[in-house]
């Protein structure tokens, strides 16, 4: 089962899955101000994605130390692709837990598929596999996720508070987060300096 409670392998009926969700200039909660969030999983049932631009303080070597992974004499002789990794704020529900979407060259039995290219690991599996450099090609780590009941992602979308598109697997695990929100709104032919706060209320 996965975090909406759909059984593994079950049609991702979701029309969300695999989409960016790019906060507009009106969005009321600060919290999510300027974020781009990756949907993993919608159905009539909810949504749940995690924010991919925002960074956390805490580094992925002192993460690992204190899951007990790894001591700090070992964190040091991390590979340079696991000591670099950016540990991102996922969004405000279960700020403890981590999540990991990476490339689907790495599976394991908990691991949930998104797309055809990304998948979702939620155990620590993942971080140990990443920790020896035998994890996926490409990893997006984060802390806590963004979640919506039912019905109120297609309301906030509906009274414009955010911009949906397709998501593209290189803008996702590309590592300059901090043009992230600008680059894909260029990515859909979008100026940021452009969007109104009123747009599709015309």
């Amino acid at each position: 089962m996965d975090l909406l409670g759909r059984k593994k392998g079950a049609a991702r009926s979701g029309f969300l899955d695999d989409q960016f969700l790019i906060a507009m200039p009106g969005m009321k909660d600060e919290r999510f101000a300027r974020s781009v969030i990756y949907i993993c999983a919608h159905s009539e049932e909810g949504a749940m994605g995690l924010i991919i631009n925002q960074v956390q303080q805490l580094l992925f070597p002192d993460l690992l130390v204190q899951l007990g992974i790894l001591d700090e004499s070992q964190a040091i002789r991390l590979p340079p692709r696991a000591r670099d990794l950016v540990v991102r704020h996922g969004g405000p529900v279960d700020r403890s837990r981590g999540f990991v979407l990476h490339s689907d060259d790495y599976m394991v039995e908990s691991s949930m598929p998104v797309s055809d290219e990304v998948c979702l690991t939620a155990t620590v599996d993942i971080l140990r596999a990443i920790s020896m450099g035998s994890g996926p090609r490409h990893a997006l780590m984060a802390l806590g996720y963004s979640g919506w009941g039912a019905g109120q992602l297609e309301n906030e979308i509906a009274e414009n508070g955010w911009l949906t598109c397709p998501a593209s697997v290189d803008l996702l695990f590309d590592p300059d987060i901090e043009r992230k929100y600008d680059r894909i709104l260029a990515s859909i032919g979008i100026n940021p300096a452009h969007l109104s706060i009123d747009a599709g209320h015309a």
